[in-house]
């Protein structure tokens, strides 16, 4: 009995105590209210609930009394083998073995497809994440918020919702400008702009801009041709970098399509906040009253000059956002953009949206890697590539989403790369390698999962196993709803740890000449279904589940 139906099994007795108490007045609780928990001591049981405690109040009686009323009516439920009411109104739910084992075989048969839940359906969520300029390759700053933001693409598509992994190109503006002319003197040999882009990256797009153009020079404005050239190498290392991190985006968003056409999305955007009342003139300058949002000043839009400030870009970027369907924007931000927070957020405001539900600002603290160098081509940075290609995509990915995103994060590449169980990707890793090992020894002594008696799962250790299984789907929902990966990542460590203490008390394979019984290929089924959930937790976090270690 999974925790979903034991919540419906109990909206169904609270809402029979109510209309037996205070008959034509219905207690109104939903699913949602049905609070269904595992117990940290699980000689408590396998489930736990305070719902008396939640509703006795309502139904005009104390907790306890309750407590033992639901208590009494859950004991007749097939595949419920016990209830004890414990302190002021808990209840304390224990399932049959038969009701628990039940579970193995329902995770084998759903497969891929174990821990998907609908708790995010009808959300269209635009996420937005990494958004390096793409003047340089990506470098550690970028590293943290491309794992996490895949994988919470990966949690929320999951759990129902349509996601658009977006990625905002930066290549508008004086930056590409002093790019382009950065490239262009790596190529003549001549020296760099005193505010250009140094390293040898820079020298080796010239090369590369050379060898695919060899007349540029010649054409009619070196510079920009240079720079665009430049661009679209660079642009194309960040997504093989991404790629090769299994970060992938659906869109690519030019900062240049914000700027084309009479009128720009940009001018377009100055009109719309106008026609929504926010925006006034002063000071020879446009300003967008995002005060009344919360935002500590006003911003100005467009300059005295004529020239939009950053600002304009952004509100562009938003509406355009909200044209394409998506009610709901995840930006996430490296950790020195505390100040865009507000900003967006009166920006979501300004444009008609709810800045507490459309918009969503996480910013992410810093990352530091113990004994790490500093790039060779890029000079002053460690670079993603170089990350990856030490520690491996696998551990750098988990060990950057096993942690929440707003605390700092120091890397022991050491540790990573130890095969010991010391190092978290490879203690799950192992365990997930494991189920793969025992099933290959199953097949040769002939255990199959032929026969299947859920009652025989009644070890200890299969009774905790069953139950973490059980909470997976449930993982995946907290995780999606609340932004945090990491859940995911200690769940399956949890899990792994349970597997191990599992295998070393419950034996798949007979002893030696021993005849293989139901017992065997039953809990071929429970090791199996653990394979499965390691598997799908780890496909989640965007890392492979190696089946030989």
């Amino acid at each position: 009995m999974s925790p979903d139906a034991l919540a419906t099994v109990l909206l169904s007795v609270l809402d029979a105590i109510a209309d037996e108490k205070r008959p034509g007045e219905p207690l109104g609780a939903t699913l949602a209210d049905m609070t269904i928990e595992r117990p940290r001591n699980r000689d408590h049981g396998d489930w736990a609930t305070n719902a008396a405690m939640k509703f006795a109040k309502k139904l005009g009686t104390n907790p306890r009394e309750l407590a033992q009323l639901i208590a009494d009516q859950l004991g007749t439920v097939d595949g419920i083998a016990s209830v004890e009411v414990a302190g002021p109104g808990f209840i304390n739910i224990r399932l049959d073995a038969a009701a628990a084992g039940q579970l193995a075989r329902a995770i084998v048969e759903a497969g891929d497809e174990y821990g998907r839940n609908d708790s995010q359906a009808g959300n269209s969520i635009n996420l937005e994440f990494v958004s390096g300029n793409p003047t340089g390759p990506l470098h550690i700053g970028h590293t943290r918020w491309a794992a996490l933001g895949d994988s919470m693409g990966r949690l929320l598509e999951a759990s129902g919702a349509t996601v658009a992994r977006e990625y905002y190109v930066n290549d508008a503006g004086a930056q590409m400008d002093r790019f382009g002319a950065s490239v262009l003197a790596a190529i003549t040999g001549s020296d760099a702009p005193e505010d250009g882009y140094k390293g040898a990256y820079i020298d080796e797009l010239g090369r590369k801009v050379l060898a695919g153009r060899p007349g540029i020079l010649d054409e009619a404005d070196p510079q920009a041709a240079v720079r665009d050239a430049a661009y679209e190498l660079q642009l194309a290392e960040i997504k093989e970098s991404l790629g090769k991190f299994n970060v992938h985006f659906d869109v690519w968003f030019s900062e240049r399509d914000l700027h084309a056409g009479d009128p720009s999305l940009i001018d377009q955007a100055v009109e719309r906040l106008r026609d929504e009342g926010h925006v006034y003139d002063a000071d020879d300058a446009v300003w967008v009253k995002t005060t009344d949002f919360g935002d500590d000043k006003d911003r100005v839009i467009r300059r005295g000059n004529g020239i939009y400030t950053y600002f304009a870009a952004d509100a562009a970027y938003y509406l355009n956002k909200g044209d394409r369907g998506f009610q709901h924007k995840i930006y996430l931000l490296g950790a020195d953009h505390h100040g865009y927070v507000h900003r967006l957020k009166a920006l979501a405001g300004s444009a008609g949206d709810d800045p507490e539900k459309d918009i969503e600002v996480l910013i992410g603290q810093l990352v530091s890697v113990n004994g790490a160098r500093l790039s060779k081509r890029a000079g002053n940075i460690i670079e993603l590539d170089d990350l990856r290609d030490w520690i491996g995509t696998d551990a750098l990915r988990y060990s950057l989403e096993r942690f929440p995103a707003d605390s700092p994060l120091s890397l022991d590449p050491e540790l990573l790369q130890k095969r010991t169980n010391d190092n978290p990707v490879f203690y799950v890793q192992y365990a997930h390698a494991r189920t793969h090992n025992v099933a290959r020894n199953a097949a040769d002594s002939d255990v199959t999962r032929e026969h299947f008696q859920p009652e025989l799962l009644e070890h200890e250790t299969e009774s905790a196993l069953l139950g973490a299984l059980q909470e997976f789907p449930r993982i995946v929902a907290f995780a999606a709803e609340i932004r945090e990966p990491h859940r995911v990542a200690r769940y399956l460590e949890e899990l792994a740890g349970l597997y191990h203490r599992w295998y070393d008390n419950c034996r798949v394979t007979p002893k030696g000449d021993d005849e293989v019984e139901p017992v065997h290929g039953t809990r071929l089924w429970l090791n199996d279904a653990t394979g499965q959930v390691l598997r799908n937790g780890l496909a989640l976090l965007g890392v492979s589940a190696p089946e030989r270690m």
